[in-house]
């Protein structure tokens, strides 16, 4: 593992080597080096791994995050899939990654640019008919509301004047919900000790009440459990806006706009925002979406973070607590056959990866494993890139 970041960069054919030697180190594969003892393995280098992998080395951990593929990003990944031509793969746009990490992290010191989308969506119209002054091309809306009125206002007058009040609605929610983004989930299942330390995790929540306001929470419960199509037809009259903010609620999501909980997905397009940005900007990375991962490992490497590429692993190594009888994980199996040895271990593969195919059978109660494998990954989304 004594390969240098711009070795990685080389590999991945994404950057220009930097002529900086880094506290940690990025290889192309695992090597067998028993005298680097690690307090953590990540498993998985996407985005949520090489973050985990950030703020451990941070706080004095020697970390490791080994990644299967040859490329590290997982979702948010860049690849020349055409010769000369280099495409986001899955992920394709920037948001809710929370500005505060850009700011930690400091992924723009790292290489990290950010091109705000703006407009921000368009609906075209089918012309019907051969004359092309007739109607429309379609609905543009972007982040000025002179022009977005302007555009609204070829379908629809009163749908025009509605708009902003809309756009005022979602956003007072938003505001009100984004900030539990950033704080622990409430556990109602766990032990005394962790409902103990999950009352104190309920004021967040008492904190986004008293922004939303008492009387907006009737709306602000329609809006995270009703169909999208309810919430647009109490507002709007025009199906060409409605279908335009409809998508918003369904897009990489197996549902229809009149599928019940579509309409928190509408929350999306004003929650989030990037570093030095509005509330609810979107961003394209320059150098697409593997650009972000990109700059996260030159930040976990510079904090002495180990990343090794095809490296897939076989399972998770785990004992029993010879003090409290318990299972405990020390470390992970490398398909390849090397043992790690780890005291934490933590997995940015999915839950069916991680419970059902890297932990050992017979480790976790059946019943947990039943609700794991009920979880639905099923997905309307293809993505085409092409020249």
């Amino acid at each position: 593992m004594a390969s240098t970041l711009s070795s990685a960069v080389r590999l991945s054919g994404l950057y220009r080597p930097r002529m900086v030697r880094w506290a940690g180190s990025i290889a192309d594969s695992f090597s067998d080096t028993r005298d680097k003892k690690y307090d953590a393995v990540v498993v998985g280098a996407g985005h949520n791994g090489l973050i985990a992998a950030n703020y451990l080395a941070r706080g004095g951990k020697k970390v490791l995050v080994v990644e299967r593929r040859h490329v590290l990003g997982g979702a948010a990944v860049t690849e020349e899939i055409i010769p000369g031509f280099k495409f986001s793969r899955c992920s394709y746009l920037l948001s809710l990654l929370r500005p505060q990490i850009i700011k930690d992290l400091d992924l723009k010191r790292h290489g990290l640019k950010l091109y705000k989308r703006d407009p921000s969506s368009f609906t075209p119209l089918w012309k019907q008919s051969t004359d092309r002054s007739a109607q429309p091309a379609g609905l543009q809306l972007g982040s000025d509301a002179a022009e977005n009125h302007k555009q609204i206002a070829q379908f629809s007058a009163k749908d025009a004047d509605t708009y902003g009040k809309y756009e005022e609605f979602i956003t007072r929610i938003a505001d009100s919900v984004e900030p539990l983004l950033d704080s622990v989930p409430i556990n109602l299942v766990g032990k005394q000790k962790s409902l103990l330390r999950s009352i104190s995790a309920t004021r967040p929540l008492i904190k986004a009440g008293r922004l939303l306001g008492l009387k907006n929470v009737p709306a602000a419960y329609e809006l995270m459990t009703a169909p999208a199509a309810k919430v647009l037809d109490k507002w709007f009259e025009g199906d060409v806006l409605k279908a335009a903010l409809g998508t918003d609620a369904v897009i990489g999501a197996m549902l229809s706009p009149y599928s019940a909980g579509s309409g928190y997905v509408l929350l999306h397009h004003v929650m989030g925002g990037i570093d030095g940005g509005g509330a609810g900007e979107w961003a394209y990375p320059r150098g697409g979406m593997g650009a972000v991962t990109h700059a996260m490992a030159d930040a976990a490497v510079e904090a002495g973070v180990d990343i090794c590429l095809n490296t897939p692993v076989k399972e998770f190594s785990i004992e029993k607590h010879p003090a409290s009888g318990g299972m405990r994980v020390r470390g992970v199996q490398l398909e390849d056959g090397h043992a790690i040895a780890a005291d934490c271990v933590m997995s940015n593969a999915t839950a069916h990866i991680t419970y059902n195919k890297l932990t050992p059978a017979g480790v976790l109660p059946e019943e947990f494993l039943a609700d794991i494998s009920g979880v639905d990954y099923t997905s309307p989304v293809t993505k085409i890139s092409g020249r």
